[in-house]
C-alpha cells in the first residue's frame, strides 16, 4: 500500500502543475529506466524502475530532485527520496544533466547517489535523457 501512495504522490505532483514529462535510462551496477516530469523547470520528481534483473527482484525508486544550477546546456540538481524492494533506503542523488545538442530535447546524465540503509552503498551511474 506504501508504493501505491508514492506512486499517486508523484503522479499528482507532475499533473497539477507545468510539467515536461521525459525518460531516461543510466547503467550503473543497479541500473534503472526512469519516468520524470521537470516542473517548473526547478524540480525533476522521478518514478525509476530497476532493469537487469527478474520481475520478482524488480526495485522502485521515487526521487524528487532539486535543479539548482541551469544553462543552456547543463542542469545540476540534488534530491532526496525512497527505494523499495531490493537494497531498500534512503536515495539522496546528485548530479548533471547535459543537452550538448541544438535540439535541447536529448542529453546524457551522470549521477552519484548513495543509497543510506544499514549498510549503505554508494551508486555511480551515466546515462540517456529524453524530454518530450
Amino acid at each position: 500500500m506504501r508504493r501505491f501512495h508514492l506512486v499517486i504522490v508523484f503522479l499528482f505532483t507532475a499533473t497539477t502543475s507545468f510539467a515536461q514529462f521525459g525518460v531516461s535510462f543510466n547503467q550503473s551496477s543497479l541500473p534503472f529506466v526512469g519516468l520524470s516530469y521537470e516542473v517548473n523547470n526547478k524540480f525533476l520528481p522521478e518514478l525509476r524502475i530497476g532493469t537487469d534483473n527478474y520481475f520478482d527482484d524488480t526495485s522502485l525508486e521515487v526521487v524528487v530532485s532539486y535543479i539548482f544550477k541551469r544553462n543552456e546546456t547543463i542542469n545540476a540538481y540534488a534530491g532526496v527520496g525512497g527505494r523499495i524492494q531490493i537494497l531498500e533506503g534512503l536515495v539522496v542523488p546528485v548530479g548533471l544533466n547535459i543537452y550538448p545538442f541544438e535540439k535541447k530535447s536529448f542529453g546524457f546524465q551522470m549521477e552519484l547517489a548513495p543509497i543510506l540503509r544499514e549498510s549503505s552503498l554508494l551508486r555511480g551511474s551515466w546515462g540517456i535523457r529524453y524530454r518530450f
